[in-house]
């Protein structure tokens, strides 16, 4: 994993990054314990929100994210990750991680190509605003 900036200050530049990897972490781990109640704790309450699930179209807005998540919490398949090629970047109030998923349990070997977007919170913590998955074809 790595972390970049717009330059600036090098101790703050890696607190950020050390924070939206931790907020990053909070993402998945939310994800993986079904647990809506963390998983809300990870995210902006806001309309500028937006979720792309593989398969799915965009969902925007808080209201419509949530419900996502309660819909694949509620459902049969339980998921686990061995995340790779994990990259943060900083720029000012905005943090992103670009990250491979790749899936244990139900469809192992399947690989999830995902981009998670932060923004620094008044509080200092780093919410998450956007999350895109997308499905990777099998190498033939």
């Amino acid at each position: 994993m790595t972390g970049a900036g717009s330059g600036g200050d090098p101790e703050r530049t890696e607190a950020a990054t050390a924070a939206v990897t931790a907020a990053n972490r909070a993402f998945y781990d939310a994800f993986e314990a079904r647990d809506l109640d963390a998983m809300s704790d990870v995210w902006e309450h806001s309309d500028r929100v937006s979720c792309s699930h593989p398969g799915w179209g965009v969902l925007r807005g808080w209201g419509q994210v949530a419900a996502s998540w309660m819909a694949l919490f509620q459902g049969p398949q339980r998921l686990q990750f061995i995340l790779t090629d994990e990259r943060v970047e900083i720029e000012g109030d905005v943090g992103w991680v670009t990250v491979d998923e790749n899936l244990l349990g139900d469809d192992p070997g399947a690989t999830v190509t995902s981009m998670n977007v932060f923004v620094r919170a008044e509080t200092s913590t780093w919410k998450l605003v956007a999350h895109h998955g997308s499905a990777v074809a099998p190498r033939r």
